[in-house]
């Protein structure tokens, strides 16, 4: 059977294999470990290259199987701006308003790619909001009273994140307290430390203009199209490389049709949004503001780096394989206690680095920042995107699109001039809707499989 983006197999033959069950399990566990040893995968048989007929037909089938991956998202995503478009022709679709949805999800997209790690376990961090407003008061702090720049207080932020997540994984992986009571401890925990901090009713001003900028600067134009020409290349070759690694090895794979179709799909979108985001956003005569917002090409570098970490490598293997069946992986010498802990790390300096974009979006930090409804908003994001509430399924990039999801529906609902109330019920049905399309389509793999 055929990989596809969104299934173990594509990111490792390790997941698919470790994710089996416990029938042959001696046979599977030394194919595991061949697999884990090489990088390679040891069930790879040589494979024609369909037709673009049936390339059509093999990835009807995989949907009609439940592996949708991030398709209705993706589906969901258009629909939206086709409706506030037709809704709201004159304001929607405006570079200023483009420029801002893409801020405002910048967070929530760098919250949700933290939370995609922990979630590919089947666990759950309900800290990781309120880590990201602790971490951003300690950046703050850094900054004010103890006068250091960008360049220390940065680091120190993130390293305050990377402290909590460290702590709720060896909670979890060593002392074997479930996730959500750790976290939920976290949660109440870190929001006293932020009190402390910063002191009841109060606010850190956000001055520092490198970190300003982060959320409310732009890129040059001319550096912006480069970036993009990068981008759309790079994707391009690393995508046409690995058809062309699969063809050499004799793999299946796509239909080289469709591969490229989808390099067009993405080059065509990095340059529209780039010829958007160009064009002067001012609306005072004289002055220019124009170009990408620094927090896009941050979100792009993010993407690339956490896809390769989880599809590229051994430890991204291995995640997957804990994820689909820890005890299997176990039984194939994976250090599964190790993996637990390190994805609470990550999810939550990346939650640290969702706090900064937030700090720096309001230049300021308040004793409530990453509370309230963030951390709601980072699950929904990821859940949304794709990536299945039970483990083992998902990818970076269902972050991405499941924050320009939620982000969409804040945005045009609030040009529409709707209340508060209304923005609640609509992103909490999207998301009641995405876990029951993961639901479902979980027990078409699994019958599918049967």
């Amino acid at each position: 059977m055929s990989a596809t983006p969104d299934s173990p197999t594509r990111n490792g033959d390790v997941a698919a294999t470790a994710a089996k069950g416990p029938q042959d399990e001696s046979a599977r566990i030394a194919e595991l470990a061949r697999a884990t040893a090489s990088g390679g995968s040891p069930m790879a048989q040589p494979a024609e290259e369909p037709t673009f007929g049936e390339g059509i037909r093999a990835y009807i089938t995989r949907l009609k199987g439940g592996d949708i991956g991030a398709l209705p998202a993706a589906l969901g995503l258009v629909v939206l701006f086709v409706l506030f478009a037709a809704l709201r022709p004159d304001t929607f679709l405006t570079p200023i308003n483009i420029a801002n949805l893409m801020v405002q999800a910048s967070s929530i997209i760098v919250l949700a790619m933290g939370l995609t790690f922990v979630l590919l376990l089947g666990d759950i961090d309900l800290s990781a909001g309120v880590a990201g407003g602790a971490s951003a008061a300690v950046m703050a702090l850094v900054m004010n009273d103890a006068g250091l720049g960008w360049y220390l207080s940065i680091p120190a932020a993130l390293l305050t994140g990377l402290a909590f997540g460290t702590l709720i994984g060896m909670f979890v992986a060593r002392v074997g307290i479930p996730s959500f009571v750790v976290t939920l401890a976290f949660f109440l925990g870190i929001q006293g430390i932020t009190l402390w901090l910063i002191g009841e009713g109060g606010t850190i001003p956000v001055r520092d203009q490198v970190v300003v900028n982060i959320a409310n600067g732009n890129v040059p134009v001319g550096l912006g199209w480069v970036f993009a020409v990068l981008a759309a290349a790079a994707y391009a070759l690393i995508t046409l490389g690995r058809w062309n690694s699969q063809r050499r090895r004799g793999l299946n794979r796509d239909n080289f049709i469709l591969v490229v179709l989808r390099v067009v799909g993405v080059a065509v979108v990095l340059l529209g949004l780039t010829a958007v985001l160009s064009q002067n956003r001012a609306r005072v005569p004289g002055i220019e503001l124009a170009g990408v917002p620094y927090s896009v090409p941050i979100i792009g570098v993010l993407l690339v780096l956490l896809s390769i970490v989880l599809g590229r490598t051994a430890y991204g293997r291995h995640v997957y394989a804990v994820g689909g069946n820890a005890e299997a992986a176990r039984r194939a010498g994976i250090n599964v206690t190790r993996i637990r802990i390190s994805v609470f790390m990550i999810g939550s300096t990346l939650a640290a680095f969702s706090g900064i974009i937030e700090a720096s979006r309001l230049n300021s930090v308040a004793p409530g920042s990453g509370g309230g409804n963030t951390l709601l908003l980072g699950v929904g994001a990821a859940v949304i995107g794709g990536t299945s509430l039970f483990g083992g399924k998902g990818k970076v990039t269902n972050a991405v699109i499941g924050g320009l999801v939620i982000a969409t529906i804040t945005n045009g609902l609030g040009l529409m001039g709707q209340r508060a109330f209304v923005n609640f019920l609509v992103t909490g049905a999207v998301l009641l809707l995405a876990a029951a399309v993961d639901a479902i389509s979980r027990r078409r793999r699994a019958s599918a499989s049967s």
